[in-house]
């Protein structure tokens, strides 16, 4: 069983890498095929459902709003022209929205856990 700081430690690596991969010029950015709004939409459920694994005890709001603020930077960042990056209002909402289907999923399967 992983430590609480091992669990934030990892979490915070997961940000980085994702982070690093979103501000890469898009012509060397790893894709899934199926979209700019798909990357992003991926990448928000993973980290907010890793972020209710790893950040235990935080709660939703604050993991919700931290995880958007987070991708509202992301875009910040994405309209340095040097970058090669499309910033859009519409990723950002995509990532939000993301962060909140995957809270609304979490909850269930946390309530299960929390009954055993």
């Amino acid at each position: 069983m992983l430590s609480d700081r091992a669990r934030r430690g990892l979490f915070g690596a997961a940000v980085l890498i994702i982070y690093g991969l979103a501000i890469m010029p898009s012509d060397k950015a790893p894709d899934l095929g199926a979209g700019d709004k798909i990357n992003h939409i991926a990448a928000f459920l993973f980290l907010t459902l890793f972020g209710r694994w790893a950040l235990r005890g935080t709660a939703r709001l604050w993991l919700a709003l931290g995880l958007s603020v987070f991708g509202a930077w992301i875009e910040v960042t994405q309209a340095i022209p040097m970058l090669n990056r499309d910033a859009s209002a519409w990723d950002w909402i995509a990532d939000s929205a993301a962060i909140g289907v995957a809270l609304l999923l979490a909850w269930p399967v946390e309530s299960l856990l929390r009954r055993r």
